[in-house]
């Protein structure tokens, strides 16, 4: 069985201390756009059901983290599980655009108290080095989707993110580096979202230095 997960307070505090002392890997290569995402934890992991992958008995009174899945008429990676974020506007820094694309997509209001700290970048095939911002959301009762973005909110509770099954590595010919996965459910997570959400595992959860800007990530995912 994973672990058991302290709630509330004194995982917040437990959170902030660990990315407090995380030495980030920043990108800052010329010509990729940069972008940030949200990695926000609520208190209970009660969310709806993934499309596709099947919700399990314990995902109830757990803390969690907030994964959306995209619209599917957007043009880039429609359809697809993702963290709430986007492209970083000219005179913000990452926690900003992580905090108004959350406000945007999912109506979830927080200020810059709520903010954990950061991990390393992740440089997409796309061109992007996109930064994760994790926050701490509470109840975050009033979440709703923006139909322009996102198709569906879901909670997924962090002992989830503790199988041993996890992460799930498949060769891709060409590269040194394989694709990562994240198993959720009965279904999974591909990278970039799953190499964040692994990093989140290790090092905010179990401690570990681990660096994820390695691996790959799925062709369908190269857009």
């Amino acid at each position: 069985m994973p672990p058991a997960l302290p709630h509330d307070d004194a995982l917040e505090a437990r959170l902030r201390e660990r990315l407090a002392a995380w030495p980030v890997h920043a990108h800052e290569a010329p010509g990729l756009r940069r972008a940030a995402v949200a990695l926000v934890l609520t208190d209970e992991g009660h969310g709806a059901d993934l499309h596709g992958i099947a919700r399990l008995p314990h995902w109830s009174e757990q803390p969690a983290l907030v994964v959306t899945r995209r619209a599917e008429h957007l043009r880039a990676h429609g359809g697809q599980f993702a963290l709430p974020g986007g492209r970083v506007d000219e005179g913000e820094t990452p926690e900003q655009t992580a905090l108004r694309e959350l406000a945007e997509e999912v109506n979830l209001v927080l200020d810059a108290a709520a903010v954990l700290g950061r991990l390393d970048d992740f440089v997409t095939r796309s061109g992007y080095a996109i930064t994760p911002v994790v926050m701490w959301g509470g109840r975050a009762a009033d979440m709703a989707p923006n139909p322009d973005e996102v198709a569906s909110i879901h909670r997924i509770p962090l002992i989830e993110l503790l199988r041993p099954d996890a992460p799930l590595l498949e060769p891709m010919e060409g590269s040194a580096h394989p694709v990562l996965r994240m198993p959720i459910g009965e279904g999974w997570i591909a990278a970039p979202t799953a190499a964040m959400l692994y990093q989140f595992r290790e090092v905010c959860l179990l401690g570990r230095d681990t660096r994820v800007a390695h691996f790959e990530q799925p062709q369908f995912a190269w857009k």
